[in-house]
């Protein structure tokens, strides 16, 4: 189980970083046609109308969450005098409000690709893969709340934090901080790099759009000549 560990928490979360840069990478450099969200809203609105806005604000919240959580190194919330205890209590209502938003969003979205005739039709295997895997993924880190409420130390939350900055520093000793965390991190863990590892080879690519689509703040104006 020790090679497992190692392998799953120390060597495959680069795995999965290299195929969502290089796949996105190849992706847009071959397939640029199939670069979109494939929106179907033209096909049926009901739903999407509350539940996109739903789960994209859940989604953001928790993306950009996890990022300032994880990687901001602890010393940086002992100098602003931030307690473990106090920073494991903030994430865990910030999650909790983030996800319910996300899950209540996402349930609506699943519900109406799979009830509508018409969305359903045009839905492929790929779209009704991410849905489940965010669907689980996203369970398992509500569920982790309650995990972590059973310590409010903060103790958990700052093996979690080293690893991951141990990840992203490149230092090969990462696994060794959550090897006694409980299962339902490491699944959150692994359901989560691995949403990164199927990411380029579904309409996931659209969110590199969205984040590019922030260039057009700075872009020169058009310039409209009359003949």
């Amino acid at each position: 189980m020790n090679y497992v560990h190692q392998f799953l928490f120390g060597i495959y979360p680069y795995i999965a970083l290299a195929i969502f840069l290089v796949g996105s990478l190849i992706r847009f450099d071959r397939e640029q046609y199939s670069w979109k969200s494939e929106s179907s809203q033209t096909l049926n609105n009901g739903m999407l109308r509350l539940g996109s806005p739903l789960f994209h604000i859940g989604v953001l919240g928790l993306f950009f969450g996890h990022m300032a959580g994880l990687l901001t190194p602890v010393w940086v919330w002992d100098t602003l005098g931030v307690t473990h205890g106090a920073k494991q209590l903030v994430a865990m209502v910030a999650g909790g409000v983030m996800g319910s938003l996300c899950l209540v969003g996402l349930l609506m979205l699943i519900a109406r690709r799979l009830s509508n005739e018409r969305v359903r039709a045009r839905s492929t295997f790929k779209d009704k893969l991410v849905l489940c895997w965010l669907l689980a993924t996203l369970l398992l880190g509500l569920s982790s709340i309650f995990a972590s409420a059973s310590h409010m130390d903060g103790h958990m939350m700052v093996l979690l934090m080293t690893w991951a900055q141990h990840v992203v520093t490149l230092r090969g000793d990462a696994a060794g901080f959550i090897e006694a965390a409980p299962l339902v991190f490491k699944l959150h863990l692994f359901m989560g790099m691995s949403l990164f590892a199927i990411f380029p080879f579904t309409r996931l690519v659209h969110v590199w759009s969205g984040f590019g689509a922030i260039t057009y703040l700075s872009r020169a104006y058009q310039l409209v000549r009359p003949r």
